[in-house]
């Protein structure tokens, strides 16, 4: 009798050591939260942009093979510092250009601003001393403000510059450590963890192909949009805005804000132009082109890409956005295999 007891007494202690050491864990991870978010980021964009280094790795002039391992994402980085290069003698010598000939012409169009700015309803009841003060006290509370969130602005590209330093670590040396991860379970275990993991990472890098074409559509729209239009650096404003619909939520919010500061500086019936296209091609994106192309190629129904969405946005903001949809991809796959029976 007193050896079935003192296995119970063991037993009680196990438990009581384990649940203390799960919740210190727990502790640990929350105080960590931002860095596992970084690794866990960090290793979703790796997972999606090695099949994009490996194509590259395979590209040869013969039978020489001059892009290999580290030498591809060199490559890569070239390329993409070439295009953003390209992108900036093409589009900010007019910016440029044209605030400057608009700083020398202040005195002379001040009037006339003052003038359009009265056409907007709720203004036109201010006189010009009221408007200019507004005006001022606009861009002052502006500055005051961008000069208190310096600090934020400064850890927030600290974070991405991390990230994307953690993220090409793990493009080359991530299938080393994907593979110690696994060598903690037994063989059977690990054989179908592994092949559960190799078909979600298959299904995150199409989410990459549906996100390019999301962004190659908006951005072709509005380049054509703003040509039709007359708005000025129309090339320029459609390349970034392309660009930016990678970022779900304040992609879409900076590329509005871009384009009807860009349109008001020629008339209010181009800011109008821009305003409608926007809220139409936002309600057709949302309801009809994320939905139907991502459902194609994430396999995942619509009602689960849009709640990822607002769960991501929810919990980690842009980040948590940007991410949400591979996440969803990788609970589905891992729900599928260990939680739905299968027949």
């Amino acid at each position: 009798m007193t050896r079935p007891a003192s296995n119970s007494a063991q037993r009680i202690r196990g438990y009581i050591v384990f649940a203390f050491a799960f919740a210190f864990a727990i502790y640990v991870a929350w105080m960590l939260r931002n860095v596992l978010v970084l690794l866990y980021v960090s290793s979703l964009f790796a997972v999606v942009l090695t099949p994009v280094v490996r194509a590259t790795s395979r590209l040869r002039i013969g039978r020489w093979h001059p892009f290999h391992g580290a030498t591809a994402i060199f490559f890569l980085l070239l390329i993409v510092a070439g295009a953003l290069t390209a992108f900036g003698f093409l589009a900010l010598p007019p910016v440029i250009r044209d605030l400057q000939a608009f700083n020398g012409e202040i005195p002379t169009r001040l009037p006339a601003l003052l003038v359009r700015f009265k056409q907007i309803p709720f203004v036109g009841g201010l006189n010009s001393a009221q408007l200019i003060s507004s005006i001022q006290g606009f861009f002052s509370n502006a500055a005051a403000g961008l000069l208190l969130s310096l600090t934020n602005w400064a850890r927030v590209l600290v974070q991405v510059g991390a990230g994307f330093v953690l993220t090409l670590y793990l493009i080359l040396e991530g299938d080393s450590a994907y593979r110690w991860f696994l060598s903690f379970l037994s063989p059977e275990p690990r054989h179908r963890l592994d092949v559960t993991l190799q078909r979600a990472a298959g299904r995150m890098e199409k989410w990459l192909i549906g996100q390019a074409s999301l962004m190659l559509i908006l951005g072709l729209a509005s380049t054509i949009l703003y040509l039709s239009l007359g708005v000025r650096y129309a090339y320029g404003l459609g390349v970034l805005t392309g660009l930016l619909n990678i970022i779900p939520v304040l992609g879409a919010a900076v590329s509005i804000v871009l384009a009807l500061l860009v349109a008001a500086i020629d008339s209010w019936s181009r800011v109008l132009g821009v305003a409608i296209f926007f809220l139409i091609y936002v309600q057709i994106e949302n309801s009809l082109l994320i939905p139907r192309i991502m459902k194609n190629r994430v396999q995942l129904p619509a009602l689960a890409i849009l709640v990822a969405l607002l769960l991501g946005s929810a919990v980690e903001g842009v980040v948590g956005a940007l991410v949400a949809i591979p996440t969803a991809v990788l609970v589905a796959v891992l729900f599928d295999e260990y939680l739905v029976r299968k027949e």
